[in-house]
């Protein structure tokens, strides 16, 4: 917070020298019209310019060292005591030529691995996970992995060159790592929102590197499920009498939408609907806390910013290359256990095209269970029931192998 602190300071510092700066010159530059220039008027010019400089050093010098001390916290038993086998750490990796970052966090090294994939594309959810799944700590080491274009791993490709090849190649090589570092020939999958289908993909294409799959707040259809949603905040503004949201749903059209302005355009319907299951009685905790999130020790002061730029930029990239994705069609046989943890109450990822979904999927197991307090998030909703039926699926599984 500290850090956090510092740097708003600094950067209002450096506006108002700037601001400072161009009225000092305009000043000059009015005097030399007039011909009543004074040596000692460029004077507070260069004080203002050297004291511009040493904000702008000492800022710099606040975000890097935010940056290399970021780290993810150790794991405490009820004692305050870090277990003698756990691990936590935040690591940067090589993945196809791209630098990404991910934490393990685990009371035991050597428990089977998990891998949970975040939302987006562009989300990161390294914090939020800690926050809310620490429970699953006790029984997996659980990885949270920064996809290319997100969080601390907004650089690790120019946004334009990512597609969602990009993510199943690198979600590939991160679970060869995986494997190979923990000496475990398969790993777990649990995809949240994008990273639902992202799972999908990679179970799709490397069936041999996973035990089973969990998908929550499951993406099947992405055109479709953007009219959908389009359509549901259509009748709740409707019903409601919302004349300013119709009125913006009807200037944008209805989607699927391309170019620059998808992020904006989906924001006005996905927020409005996120807003709706904010205030239903029937969903637990509901929403993201962003601010403890943000403010997490994993995110170094740049990776707070690109916190932000990955859910605008990189979504609004990699978003519209979707929209060709049925799943319905394209994946109907899947090698491994799949299952679908389902918020009885999302509108945000419609469950009847989960439902449509599982009817024509072949996989050696398939399953919804239901979280009837839940909206698009079971995993934060209804966070206790969400470990229990994760324990329940994954491990009665690997007990029937």
């Amino acid at each position: 917070m500290l850090q956090i602190v510092l740097f708003l300071i600094l950067t209002v510092l450096s506006m108002v020298a700037v601001l400072r700066i161009l009225f000092l010159s305009i000043c000059y530059v009015v005097a030399c019209i007039g011909r009543k220039t004074n040596t000692k008027q460029f004077i507070p010019i260069k004080k203002t310019s050297i004291f511009l400089t040493a904000v702008i050093i000492l800022n710099v010098m606040v975000i890097t060292f935010s940056q290399v001390t970021a780290y993810t916290p150790r794991i405490v038993d009820k004692d305050g005591k870090t277990p003698e086998n756990s691990i936590a750490e935040l690591i940067e990796l090589q993945l196809n030529g791209r630098k990404q970052w991910i934490s393990l966090r685990g009371w035991d090294k050597t428990a089977p691995v998990l891998l949970f994939l975040a939302g987006g594309p562009g989300g990161t959810q390294m914090a939020t996970v800690r926050h809310e799944l620490a429970e699953l700590e006790k029984h997996f080491v659980v990885v949270n992995w920064d996809q290319p274009g997100s969080g601390k791993s907004y650089y690790a490709d120019k946004i334009k060159n990512i597609t969602a090849q990009t993510y199943v190649e690198d979600g590939h090589a991160l679970t060869e790592y995986l494997k190979k570092r923990f000496s475990q020939e398969k790993i777990y999958l649990l995809g949240e929102s994008w990273g639902s289908a992202l799972g999908i993909f990679l179970v799709d294409k490397y069936p041999g590197d996973y035990h089973a799959l969990i998908g929550t707040g499951q993406m099947v259809d992405f055109a479709e499920t953007e009219r959908m949603d389009y359509a549901k905040a259509m009748e709740i503004a409707q019903s409601r009498g919302d004349t300013t949201l119709i009125e913006k749903l009807k200037a944008n059209g209805e989607p699927p939408y391309f170019g620059k302005d998808v992020t904006w355009k989906s924001a006005v319907y996905l927020n409005y609907l996120s807003a709706y299951m904010s205030t239903n009685p029937q969903i637990n905790n509901p929403g993201y806390n962003t601010l403890r999130d943000i403010g997490s020790s994993e995110y170094g002061l740049l990776d707070k910013i690109n916190f932000f730029r990955g859910i605008v930029n990189t979504f609004n990239h990699v978003y519209q290359q979707l929209y060709s994705i049925d799943m319905r069609k394209y994946y109907t046989k899947l090698n491994v256990p799949v299952y679908f943890f389902l918020g009885r109450h999302d509108i945000n990822a419609p469950t009847v095209l989960a439902e449509d979904y599982v009817q024509v999927l072949d996989a050696p197991q398939k399953e919804i269970v239901w979280f009837e307090h839940s909206g698009h998030s079971p995993w934060i909703n209804e966070t206790e029931k969400f470990v229990k039926e994760v324990l329940t699926c994954f491990f009665g599984e690997e007990t029937q192998e």
